[in-house]
């Protein structure tokens, strides 16, 4: 399933082998549509240093391990973009990169769960390209919030897919293209800490609503993107996603 504005409304959508197809039955391409984040979006939770491999990427400049609590994040809705939106790269920047995650939609509420019960909690998933602009961290660790909650850099889409259809979401392979190349890939079997250990932290000190999404984190291989470049990430039974780098100009600035 999919959110898409098109002549003036918001619609649901769903795959077709020309695009996408309207629930009204009208079957379009899928530039002939704008398209939204494919479900309501409640809260942002979003993690850090949630891949063994990415951790070891990044451990000349860490002192964290895979044993301290998970480094969760919130973000705003106004980071939210679309499959096919544009996102800014400000004039400036020495490093701004991509993060192919997997987002986990919560159905119902949450509270005090533990892992056993959590995956009871999840409604399904999406694909989410979460930018980061290292210039602005004071280390490569703790992300502030110019790094993160940046207008229209979290990607969500371009489709929900229920947790009926994905049999195990810790054996999901993904991978990010920039310009065609392969610059990143990893498999969420490499998750620090799974879907059921975060939902269980998670709703142990606070209440997870439907609507709400965690962003599980990303593999190693993250390299600089600069403006012109397109950036695809896409997992393996969730969908791929796309995404153009801009500059300022775009936004008259």
């Amino acid at each position: 399933m999919a959110r898409v504005a098109y002549a003036g409304a918001v619609h649901v959508a769903k795959p077709h082998p020309h695009g996408l197809q309207l629930a009204d039955g009208r079957v379009l391409a899928e530039d002939q549509v704008q398209w939204l984040p494919p479900f309501e979006v409640g809260t942002i939770l979003a993690l850090g240093l949630n891949y063994a491999d990415h951790l070891k990427e990044l451990s000349k400049e860490l002192t964290v391990s895979a044993k301290d609590e998970p480094l969760v994040f919130l973000k705003g809705p106004g980071a939210l973009l679309g499959h096919r939106g544009v996102t800014r790269r400000p004039a400036g920047v020495q490093f701004m990169h991509y993060e192919c995650e997997l987002a986990v939609v919560i159905g119902r509420t949450a509270r005090h769960v533990a892992a056993k019960d959590a995956m009871a909690h999840v409604a399904g998933y999406t694909v989410c390209n979460d930018y980061a602009i290292r210039d602005y961290l004071e280390n490569w660790y703790r992300p502030n919030l110019r790094v993160k909650n940046r207008d229209g850099a979290t990607v969500l889409g371009p489709w929900f897919v229920p947790a009926a259809d994905v049999p195990d979401p810790h054996a999901l392979a993904l991978r990010t293209r920039v310009n065609g190349q392969l610059v990143q890939q990893g498999s969420t079997a490499n998750m620090v800490n799974t879907i059921p250990a975060l939902i269980e932290y998670l709703s142990s000190f606070m209440t997870l609503q439907a609507g709400d999404v965690i962003l599980t984190g990303t593999p190693e291989g993250v390299v600089n993107v600069n403006e012109g470049d397109e950036v695809v990430c896409e997992i393996d039974g969730i969908g791929r996603q796309v995404n153009t780098i801009v500059g300022d100009g775009m936004f008259g600035r």
